[in-house]
């Protein structure tokens, strides 16, 4: 029997525990339930977007291995990434072995197309002293013949006939020697073009390959900051996104063509980003700025607005039906640790309103043109239609309330809170902060 009023003890016991925990939940549920509220607040509100962006240089210069024809080149010096150049700094070098060959190979024809060119001369020059002599004694014979025919009045008609014969040779053959002349003259010139082609040619081809070592070394057309591409061709040209590729280095082959440096030029820095089209009115360019890189904690630097976008766009492939308008802005004093690439919050300074009365944004509640909040007044909350006459992402200007009402933070429909919908809540307690 003490057994049995043992275990009716220990159950009755359970259960009292049970129901006190119960009751103490329930009682905790409704005071950890409260609507967090904010009081209206009057004075001066600085109109801020805020917004976020990445860093990204002013200007950018790429290098890229030189068209040298087909092949691939080899590099022999690559500066790491992170290596500080000023303008004309070798930053890149390719081997130069093939087209020095070029070169002494061209130079070789050159000079055998100079001597072509040299014997090509010579042989036309004793050509044509040859035809000027050969048409001398041509000439010579006709008039020779010519004056035998003169003659011919007083000799007999056999002699005058054999004149007037040999006449006719002397001017055939005359005729024939200036064909020749012409015909050698066009010769020669036909040989010496041919040697002067092989000889530019030559020429081209050589200065090709001089250039063309040349241009195997880069320089750096601007003062910046090294950063060394991934070379695609170390996975042998096969690249799917996720992949992980190393950077060119020395002794790598690269194509003619293919980017390998960018130099980042470090001195004028910038930052891209976006505002909705709400907030499109609040600021305007060479407004000042407020920065925090993501990667300098603690650090406050300054800006202006360098650019803002004519034309609102709606971002492509986003689900976000609001446009947006691009913004720049520009560091006023870019700090030598920051890189492209960085993150940053930015606070876009607008103009001030004084004397407004201002809450908490996320206290306007309502579809656009019909906003209204919910004010706490005798421990409930009402629902009061308002004016909003600006608007930023924390703060919202409102006409329709007086200045120390509390407004709340979160909906209270359906905790209870409402007026005329259910238990009283807590008091209703103020809150806000300035500004």
């Amino acid at each position: 029997m003490r057994w049995q009023k043992a275990w009716v003890l220990s159950a009755l016991l359970i259960v009292g525990i049970v129901w006190w925990v119960k009751r103490g939940t329930a009682g905790l549920k409704e005071a950890a339930d409260p609507i967090p509220t904010a009081r209206v607040r009057e004075g001066t509100v600085r109109l801020n977007v805020h917004t976020t962006g990445e860093l990204e240089t002013g200007q950018i210069a790429t290098l890229v291995a030189p068209p040298v024809g087909g092949g691939t080149l080899q590099i022999v010096r690559l500066d790491p990434t992170g290596t500080v150049v000023r303008q004309g700094d070798i930053v890149l070098q390719f081997d130069p072995s093939e087209q020095e060959y070029n070169v002494e190979n061209n130079q070789s024809t050159l000079e055998e197309a100079e001597q072509e060119i040299a014997q090509a001369k010579a042989q036309a020059a004793v050509q044509n002293s040859d035809d000027r002599l050969a048409l001398l004694k041509g000439q010579f014979a006709v008039r020779q013949a010519e004056l035998q025919v003169q003659e011919n009045p007083i000799l007999a008609a056999i002699d005058a006939k054999k004149n007037l014969l040999a006449l006719a040779e002397a001017k055939r053959s005359l005729a024939e020697l200036q064909q020749d002349i012409q015909s050698h003259a066009a010769s020669n010139q036909a040989a010496l073009e041919l040697a002067e082609t092989k000889y530019a040619k030559a020429r081209v081809e050589m200065e090709r390959a001089e250039r063309n070592i040349h241009n195997m070394t880069l320089r750096a057309p601007i003062a910046g900051v090294v950063k060394v591409e991934e070379n695609r061709m170390a996975a042998g040209g096969v690249f799917f996104n996720g992949m992980t590729l190393p950077e060119f280095r020395a002794g790598d082959q690269a194509q003619p063509g293919t980017p390998i440096v960018q130099i980042l030029d470090l001195s004028h820095m910038t930052i891209a980003t976006h505002i909705p089209e709400r907030d499109r009115p609040l600021v305007s360019v060479n407004e000042p700025v407020k920065i925090l890189v993501d990667a300098m904690p603690g650090v406050i630097l300054r800006g202006h607005i360098e650019t803002i976008s004519g034309m609102a766009l709606r971002p492509l492939f986003s689900p976000n039906p609001n446009r947006r308008f691009d913004v720049t802005v520009a560091l006023d004093r870019p700090d030598p640790s920051l890189h492209p690439g960085f993150s940053a919050h930015l606070i876009l300074e607008g103009r001030r309103l004084g004397g407004a009365l201002y809450i908490p944004r996320v206290a306007v509640f309502g579809e656009p043109g019909k906003p209204y909040v919910y004010v706490g007044r005798g421990g409930k909350f009402e629902r009061q239609t308002v004016s909003v006459l600006e608007e930023t992402s924390t703060w919202a200007v409102i006409e329709g309330l007086q200045k120390g009402e509390a407004v709340a933070l979160v909906s209270p429909r359906g905790r209870g809170h409402l007026a005329g919908g259910g238990a009283s809540g807590p008091s209703v307690a103020g809150g806000g902060a300035t500004p």
